[in-house]
């Protein structure tokens, strides 16, 4: 079995400044993508950042400048730091982890309980 550990969420003025943690644990052979997604009622999720194992990102536009992702594979944990937040941040923050839990195994897909998120004066 397979759990994603989300910490970090909370309420910040609009310009701050959150970082996210999500930490992989149970049977993990290996971990491949590991991201973050967000979502607001009524919406589809979104991606927020990915990263690779070796290190290669990509961010949804909107956020593009302001976050970083980063993962410390060592640990099976990744990480959001998020600045300049704005209102329209606003959103249940979920982890994505794409891994494998042996060698013979393929690629499953989990997410964490989600951490919310709240910009606001």
């Amino acid at each position: 079995q397979v759990q994603l550990v989300e910490s970090g969420g909370g309420l910040v003025q609009p310009g701050g400044s959150l970082r996210l943690s999500c930490a992989a644990s149970g049977s993990i052979f290996s971990i491949n993508h590991m991201g973050w997604y967000r979502q607001v009622p009524g919406m589809q999720r979104l991606l927020v950042a990915a990263i690779t194992s070796s290190g290669s990102t990509n961010y949804g536009d909107s956020v593009k400048g302001r976050f970083t992702i980063s993962r410390d594979n060592a640990k099976n944990t990744v990480f959001l730091q998020m600045n300049s937040l704005k209102p329209e941040d606003t959103a249940v923050y979920y982890c994505n982890a794409d891994l494998t839990r042996s060698y013979y195994s393929g690629r499953e897909h989990y997410w964490g309980q989600g951490t919310q998120v709240t910009v606001s004066s």
